[in-house]
């Protein structure tokens, strides 16, 4: 019997994609169900300082994807996240362009229209908000990938955290140790360093843009 999970998500986060991918390929050999639920390291990020904006970084595709629950599902929340990801981050598509969101709709399926309509509507910002606050409230969740189990109603982890989506033998075995360190309540924590990074075109912009802006610091101090 496949294992019903809620995986929390950033598009903005290259490491929450890979999860996410392998996440899918889970649920294709049908070791798990996904309800796709969206998160906001924005929201995270700015602490105390107030709310994130509702309109920039992955506040639009978050937006997007409470519409697309609240008037379809959480396979079709997963079809434009699994879009919209590979666009920004194997194509290295900008997160909040608005064209890149309505084609990310159309190949998942969807009315493209549905990108207007989501950004014109401020309740999908308070959606948005409202499921961020309940996953910390509840789960004291801090970052992407958070996966919950048992349909929301179990323990939650964060992670895996993951460099490549392994193959299929190594991707059931991973659910298998994961799960269970989500289940033994006397697990807390572990970490090491991370030694390289995914082959992701996202990475490798975000590498040449910190190059320059190392560049031009020189520059200007020369």
């Amino acid at each position: 019997m496949a294992d019903a999970i809620r995986f929390y998500f950033d598009p903005a986060c290259p490491w929450c994609y890979q999860t996410s991918r392998w996440a899918r390929r889970l649920e294709a050999l049908g070791a798990v169900t996904v309800d796709w639920r969206v998160f906001s390291l924005a929201i995270v990020n700015r602490g105390d300082e107030g709310r994130a904006a509702s309109d920039a970084g992955s506040a639009p595709a978050l937006r997007i994807a409470s519409l697309i629950r609240r008037e379809h599902d959480s396979a079709a929340v997963g079809r434009f996240y699994a879009a919209h990801g590979e666009a920004i981050h194997e194509r290295g598509e900008q997160n909040d362009d608005v064209s890149v969101l309505e084609r990310a709709l159309q190949t998942s399926g969807l009315d493209a229209r549905l990108a207007r309509r989501a950004l014109e509507d401020a309740t999908t910002w308070e959606d948005v908000q409202r499921e961020h606050d309940d996953v910390v409230a509840m789960h004291r969740a801090f970052g992407v990938p958070t996966v919950v189990l048992d349909d929301g109603d179990g323990p939650a982890i964060f992670g895996p955290v993951i460099f490549d989506v392994p193959a299929d033998a190594e991707a059931l075995e991973l659910w298998q140790h994961f799960s269970w360190l989500a289940r033994n309540t006397n697990f807390a924590e572990v970490k090491r360093e991370r030694t390289r990074y995914p082959d992701l075109e996202s990475i490798r912009s975000y590498e040449r843009r910190k190059a320059e802006q190392a560049k031009r610091e020189q520059s200007a101090a020369a």
